[in-house]
C-alpha cells in the first residue's frame, strides 16, 4: 500500500516501527561530517566559538565563516590556528 493510501493508524504504526529501528541502531543511513581544520583546532583547545574567537582576536562570525569553509584565515590567524592544532596547551595558557 502506498503511503498516500494509508490510514492514520497504519501511518502511525509505520512511524513507530521506524523509531524502534533507529533506537536499535538500525537506521537506514548514517551521515558523518568531518569538522573543518579550524573547528578541530578550536575543539583541541577546548573553547566555545565565542572564547576561541576572542582568543584569536576575530569576530564570532568570522570564526564561523572559517569553520564552515566559506572563508579562509590568513596571516597571523593562520599561524595561531597552526599553534592551536599542534600545541593546544600553549593557546589555552593564553586564555
Amino acid at each position: 500500500m502506498s503511503e498516500k493510501n494509508m490510514t492514520g493508524s497504519e501511518l502511525g504504526e509505520k512511524l513507530l516501527a521506524s523509531v524502534r529501528q533507529m533506537k536499535a541502531g538500525n537506521s537506514a543511513r548514517a551521515t558523518h561530517v568531518e569538522p573543518s581544520a579550524v573547528a578541530q583546532a578550536r575543539l583541541a583547545v577546548g573553547c566555545t566559538q565565542s572564547e576561541f574567537a576572542s582568543l584569536l582576536g576575530v569576530s564570532i562570525r568570522t570564526l564561523q565563516e572559517w569553520e564552515q569553509g566559506r572563508r579562509e584565515p590568513t596571516g597571523a590567524a593562520r599561524t595561531l590556528l597552526r599553534v592551536a592544532r599542534t600545541s593546544p596547551e600553549a593557546l589555552r595558557a593564553l586564555g
